[in-house]
């Protein structure tokens, strides 16, 4: 008989959670659901019967459309803690990607709008990768330069657009808003999208090589990786997503601003953290990041029926957030 077979179920139940840490954290959801609907019975209905005479899952839905975005700019802060960096800029990339889709798409059209919006974020990812692979500055200060960079460069832009005005794509409309079985169209997006960043992590070199890198850099590089071509990848493909991001909570939001996507920036960090990404590189979990976007969401929920100051609702927003994240390495077992 083996060891694992005669171990305590408490000793067995620690160990499949440090196997699997997205168990814990989906419990920690299911429970932050309950505490919920208690506070406002009736708040959680899974199941609406819409006008059509089908079943539509309304608040999941509304839970899932406002956790996708957040979920994306999740991703990039995962794949570049795993090299122990972080990227700062993401919030305002969003948010440059989003004005210059809608202010370019009445000059240009939809097509190359869209085009320019994406380049816009390759370009603040370049700069990130050059900057922290090549030049060696902490990716930290690195990354926030360039968003303040980019903000300055935005302000500029909207001043000399001031009169063209804006147009916000039909396409992202219907993927921002709209629903299908119940369900936001946003999915058709961010399940692919999804799919891809587990696939890059877990089963591509690419992956590996940013494992290596977090984990123990000067030994990767003796083994004869080079460090600042990965670096230059790693950050051009957060500011791709963050741009890709920016453009789905524009047809989501529905409007422009100088400052759209930027309040996404910290609950990006925060929902990796929750899901077990660890800040000094090595792991990492897009999984645990997705749950731990929702978990926001959730909570978000719950302050606002608190109906608390804004400062008030910030600094508990931030204690709990510790509290889960605390919650989750003790029952993980992670380090």
């Amino acid at each position: 008989m083996s060891t694992s077979a005669t171990d305590p179920p408490l000793l067995r139940t620690g160990r499949l959670f440090r196997d699997n840490p997205v168990i814990p954290l989906l419990i920690i959801l299911l429970l932050m659901i309950v505490a919920l609907e208690v506070m406002r019975p009736g708040i959680v209905t899974p199941f609406r019967a819409g006008r059509d005479g089908l079943i539509s899952t309304f608040w999941v839905g509304n839970l899932i459309k406002f956790a996708i975005p957040l979920a994306m700019l999740a991703a990039c802060q995962v794949l570049t803690m795993l090299t122990a960096g972080i990227d700062l800029s993401v919030g305002i990339v969003a948010t440059v990607s989003a004005f210059v889709c809608a202010t370019l798409s009445t000059l240009w059209g939809v097509g190359p709008a869209v085009l320019v919006a994406l380049a816009s974020g390759l370009v603040v990812g370049l700069a990130n990768g050059i900057g922290v692979g090549h030049v060696r500055v902490h990716p930290l200060i690195m990354t926030l330069g360039t968003g303040l960079i980019a903000t300055g460069c935005l302000q500029v832009y909207q001043r000399l657009v001031i009169n063209a005005g804006s147009e916000i794509p039909g396409f992202l409309v219907a993927l921002g808003t709209g629903r299908t079985a119940g369900m936001p169209n946003g999915l058709f997006l961010f399940v692919p999208f999804a799919a891809f960043i587990l696939w890059l992590m877990r089963y591509t070199g690419f992956g590996r090589l940013l494992f290596a890198l977090g984990s123990n850099e000067n030994a990767a590089k003796l083994s004869g990786v080079r460090a600042w071509q990965v670096h230059l990848a790693l950050y051009a493909l957060s500011g791709l997503i963050a741009a890709i991001a920016g453009l789905l909570y524009l047809g989501m939001i529905r409007q422009t601003s100088l400052s759209l996507a930027n309040p996404l920036l910290l609950p990006s960090v925060a929902a990796a953290v929750i899901g077990g990404t660890s800040i000094f590189g090595g792991r990492g979990s897009y999984a645990g990041a997705i749950v731990g976007a929702l978990i926001l969401r959730v909570l978000d929920t719950m302050l606002t029926l608190l109906q608390m100051p804004e400062g008030a609702r910030t600094a508990l927003f931030g204690l709990i957030i510790l509290a889960v994240t605390a919650i989750h390495v003790r029952i993980a077992g992670a380090r």
